[in-house]
């Protein structure tokens, strides 16, 4: 396969060369091409020029996946004692922090995202490998059931098997961990099927984990499209397992095309979160919150909060505030420091939020935009851009844009928000600023979301259940709620004595 260089910005500002390769599937501990030889091609999102050539995958290439991962989870990493499993998820972790000046960029380059945010994310994705090395330690215990002097019945975890895991491509690498984490610190074998648009950090971890040397067949990855690769690993009656995060359309699809299997599902899917500002809150804080939550990631995040709702009599001070904020939030190359805002993934997607900025202007709102600088223009670029004048039934509104633009509106009381918050099909997350902690406690329950934060930006607790209701997902991740999806609870019933048994037929 060829080799092709990208230029990243170090801290001195020189330009470094870091060798990008063509990608291959990962199965059974090698690197191989696809069985079709299929390839498919990698663009840069800021430029949009070829950055390589990925291996596409599908049916076969999952099918050989499956045997390796079915494999190492009844043979070598099936029987592996528990401290010697978590030290592979811990020689993981060290892998990555040796790594984390090399993969950030590689994200930045991939994705867009600028680089002072993606150091931080391959930071967090090595704390995932840790965070569960501990909690299988800690928490991955059984409860015991004492009857009389007759029974002791007791449950113990198990891993269910072969966990197929689809990520999405906005913070692919630490998204990625997030799910591989928690699944093999619990003995599981893994099959990735990372999105198409972002594959250079997951083909980057599969080295890792091949360097960290875990047997055989317990981590593969099977680089392709979503209707092929990632409809068989779905379809593939041989994976008990399916975590998902991506849109709600496909989530939906995926669950249709498992169901025939009896999967197990963990669906992590879109949101319109709101943020709600009453008028004792600290604004200059809200104000960070608010334009931290919806143009960090580049608006390409689920719990972005892509709706506001300011309090009336706050409203005017707090919009000009953010027109302010839109105009100086600095958009730029991904690769350097001072970028705040990127370009968007892909094309595609960039066309999607046009057309939304575009039926925004139809809908009645008022479409502010900050300034993406000329020499950009090659790039995937959408301004953090307010939308004024929206209202709840607008489409703008209801829809996930995904990309830096927030609908603006306004609201009289407390009643009132929180029947507007709670308008859309979606509930993910939520957000609450107020100093009547009363209030921001009554608020926040009463909003139908899986996650709310009061006086808030999206802090993350890693111990803590990531999820949502209604169409942003089923299921619960996080913490030792990830125990619940990727392990079965087995009940052992021991009788302590010659308890009465029914004798039938004798005499």
């Amino acid at each position: 396969m060829s080799e092709r260089t990208l230029s990243d910005i170090n801290g001195a500002g020189k330009r470094v060369i870091q060798e990008v390769k063509d990608v291959q599937l990962y199965i059974d501990g090698r690197f191989v091409d696809a069985e079709n030889q299929g390839t498919f091609e990698n663009y840069n999102p800021f430029t949009n020029e070829k950055i390589n050539e990925v291996a596409a995958g599908d049916h076969q290439d999952i099918h050989k996946a499956v045997q390796a991962a079915r494999r190492a989870f009844q043979g070598e990493w099936g029987r592996m004692k528990l401290k010697e499993r978590l030290s592979y998820i811990y020689k993981i972790a060290d892998l990555i922090d040796e790594h984390i000046e090399e993969i950030a960029p590689l994200e930045s380059y991939d994705t867009g995202l600028p680089i002072s945010q993606t150091k931080k994310m391959v930071s967090r994705a090595a704390q995932n490998f840790r965070f569960y090395a501990e909690m299988v330690n800690s928490r991955l215990v059984g409860d015991a059931y004492q009857v009389d002097d007759e029974f002791l019945n007791y449950t113990i975890h198990k891993p269910v098997g072969i966990a197929g895991l689809i990520t999405p491509w906005n913070a692919p690498f630490m998204l990625e961990t997030w799910k591989i984490a928690p699944a093999l610190a619990t003995g599981n074998t893994v099959i990735l099927k990372p999105a198409e648009w972002s594959p250079l950090t997951a083909n980057r971890l599969a080295e890792i984990i091949d360097k960290a040397g875990l047997p055989n067949g317990v981590f593969n990855v099977v680089h392709g499209y979503g209707e092929t690769a990632g409809a068989a690993l779905v379809a593939h009656e041989d994976v008990e397992l399916i975590s998902f995060t991506g849109e709600t359309k496909t989530g939906s699809e995926i669950m249709k095309n498992g169901a025939d299997s009896l999967k197990q599902f963990s669906m992590e899917l879109g949101g319109k979160s709101p943020l709600i500002v009453f008028p004792d809150a600290d604004m200059e804080r809200a104000i960070d919150a608010c334009t931290w939550g919806i143009f960090s990631f580049n608006g390409e995040r689920c719990t972005a909060n892509s709706r506001l709702y300011i309090h009336e009599d706050a409203a005017e001070e707090f919009i000009a505030a953010l027109k302010d904020r839109v105009k100086n939030i600095t958009v730029g190359d991904p690769l350097k420091e001072e970028t705040q805002v990127g370009p968007l993934i892909h094309p595609k997607h960039y066309q999607s939020v046009k057309d939304y900025l575009t039926l925004a202007e139809e809908e009645g709102c008022q479409v502010i935009s900050g300034t993406v600088p000329e020499e950009y223009s090659r790039g995937n670029y959408i301004a953090p851009t307010l939308l004024l004048n929206a209202e709840t039934s607008m489409r703008v509104v209801q829809e996930e844009i995904f990309g830096p633009v927030i609908a603006v509106m306004t609201f009289k009381d407390e009643k009132e928000v929180i029947e507007y918050a709670n308008n859309v099909r979606y509930g993910l997350a939520g957000y609450v600023w107020t100093k009547d902690l009363q209030r921001g406690h009554r608020v926040a329950q009463a909003v139908n979301a899986g996650m709310m934060w009061i006086n808030s930006q999206n802090v993350r607790d890693l111990r803590t259940p990531f999820g949502g209701s209604k169409h942003s997902g089923i299921g619960r991740e996080g913490g030792h709620y990830a125990f619940e999806f990727y392990t079965e609870v087995q009940i052992i019933h021991v009788a302590l004595g010659d308890h009465p048994i029914p004798q039938f037929g004798k005499y």
